[in-house]
């Protein structure tokens, strides 16, 4: 992309933004973005850094999901006791769980050179860790990656630790949830992975970039969770393979955010027009309207990954698409994106369209076997 062509993309994605200050892209909102790549609401308004909860809240459809502040302060209380005295404490876990010897490591706080210089600063380290490999322990904490998201760089700025030895790398995932005899919620510990397979694709990218293998970054990632009810760390190891071909497939799907650009009103903004008070002042009609502009591919997974799934759940409902029967129905219903369409080539009452014979046939053959269920 030309400087110019660039600078209007930026532009253009700072009017959609408004006056609100930007959203950076995290390492959970990439893997949701990647899990519906189809979406071209969020892509928009994620590229945009549009604050997607406070959105969400104005136009009267929040979120039911979100962290409590008591939940936030307890994990940052344990992250700070994971990583003090230079990660004491996380040294400990990894001797134990990776079988090390090393007696003391080395501890290097990216995030001391200032929020303007991390990023070159981490590539500058990783760089010199992978070039000189001379079997030196060193941790790497507030280290800040980039990631290309639909033509779109991303910066993340993660709370994790990558912990170098020998010239391998891992990422270290920090999370408050429990870990009760060895074991932990699989939900969480799923979502933990898919936020922690984006570090390491991050990181491996990087090492390509910089002319290391990137197999160098294991796919093993180190989980540190409370242990029992107390606040006393441990570790385990989990395996990222998955979701990193997952990740993968996924991002070279989207489209890039500049085509989506191309096909939206050149006055669209999702600007809240905050007042004084921080307020916002733009009408929640006028806002739901602008919404409605960018098409969504909402699938009943958004419930637990997106700030703005009611909205789009609601959406749905409106026009009974096939979308709220989740990604599976939905794919293999092709074409037929509506319920009425899709009950009416069922039940034989609505014309098959060119195309749609092999689609008509299965749903008159499910709509027979259903009613043989119930008899």
């Amino acid at each position: 992309m030309s400087s110019l062509r660039e600078r209007a993309f930026l532009n253009r994605l700072d009017e959609l933004r408004g006056t609100m200050p930007a959203r950076p892209h995290d390492a959970r909102a990439i893997a949701a973005l990647a899990a519906n790549p189809g979406c071209a609401r969020r892509a928009v308004m994620d590229a945009a850094g549009v604050d997607k909860d406070r959105t969400a809240r104005h136009v009267g459809f929040p979120a039911p999901f979100g962290q409590s502040q008591f939940a936030i302060t307890r994990g940052n209380v344990f992250e700070s006791l994971v990583k003090e005295n230079g990660c004491a404490e996380l040294l400990r876990l990894l001797r134990e769980l990776l079988g090390l010897s090393v007696a003391q490591v080395g501890y290097r706080d990216v995030e001391s050179v200032g929020s303007h210089l991390r990023h070159s600063h981490t590539r500058a380290l990783i760089d010199r860790a992978a070039r000189e490999d001379d079997g030196t322990a060193v941790f790497y904490d507030h280290p800040l990656f980039s990631l290309e998201i639909a033509g779109h760089t991303s910066y993340l700025e993660p709370d994790v630790v990558a912990f170098q030895i020998g010239g391998r790398f891992h990422i270290v995932e920090i999370k408050s949830f429990g870990m009760i005899d060895g074991q932990a919620e699989p939900d969480k510990v799923a979502a933990a992975a898919r936020q922690a397979a984006v570090y390491v694709l991050a990181l491996r990218t990087l090492m390509a970039e910089l002319g290391h293998d990137p197999e160098r970054v294991s796919h093993d990632v180190v989980l540190v969770c409370p242990e029992n009810f107390a606040n006393r760390p441990t570790a385990a190891l989990v395996d990222v393979r998955k979701q990193l071909s997952v990740l993968r497939r996924q991002l070279t799907r989207m489209t890039r955010v500049e085509y989506l650009l191309e096909g939206l009103p050149d006055d669209l903004t999702f600007d809240l027009a905050p007042g004084e008070d921080g307020v916002p002042t733009r009408s929640a009609d006028e806002l739901t309207q602008a919404l409605l502009q960018v098409p969504a591919r909402y699938a009943p997974d958004c419930l637990s990954t997106c700030d703005m799934c009611m909205f789009c759940r609601h959406e749905a409902r409106a026009c009974g698409s096939t979308d709220l029967l989740g990604r599976q129905i939905r794919d293999q219903l092709g074409g037929v994106s509506g319920m009425h369409e899709a009950l009416g080539l069922a039940e034989g009452t609505r014309e098959v369209a060119e195309g749609q014979e092999e689609i008509a046939r299965l749903l008159r053959l499910a709509d027979r076997l259903r009613e043989e269920s119930l008899r």
